[in-house]
């Protein structure tokens, strides 16, 4: 299986979160063709990708409201008709229906979304191995 995967990050702990992943996944055999910002995508690893993984940060407040960032940029990312994904969200205090929302836009590029994680921003290690540990036990390998 190859995934790309894009983040949108503030801090970096998206972006942190999307190297785990992406290591973790390379441990179980898995290629990755380019882990980019939603914003400046690598468009060829998306093309080259069976899977998509998209991951932001929770964007609201404190418990209020709670959403991810970066919508209108995920909604400009290329048209994933034939492709798997998978979301992530990192967050700080609560995620609420964040990886819902996520879904659903990831959803209306045309992508499977097959499911998602949120990450606790202090765990990311433990969550971003479980994430990818989800991953692999649920999406069969391609050659």
């Amino acid at each position: 299986m190859k995934a790309a995967i894009l983040f949108e990050s503030l801090t970096g702990h998206t972006r942190t979160a999307g190297e785990l992943i992406a290591a973790n996944l390379q441990q179980v055999g898995w290629g990755i063709t380019g882990v980019s910002p939603v914003r400046r995508p690598e468009m060829a690893s998306i093309q080259d990708a069976d899977m998509v993984i998209i991951g932001t940060w929770v964007h609201g407040l404190f418990v209020v409201g709670q959403g991810p960032f970066g919508l209108a940029a995920i909604a400009g990312l290329p048209a994933l008709r034939g492709k798997l994904a998978a979301t992530y969200c990192t967050f700080a205090l609560n995620p609420a229906k964040t990886l819902d929302k996520l879904d659903r836009a990831v959803s209306q590029l045309g992508a499977e979304v097959i499911g998602g994680l949120a990450l606790h921003r202090s765990k990311l290690n433990a969550h971003s191995e479980e994430f990818a540990a989800r991953l692999t036990a649920n999406v069969p390998a391609r050659v």
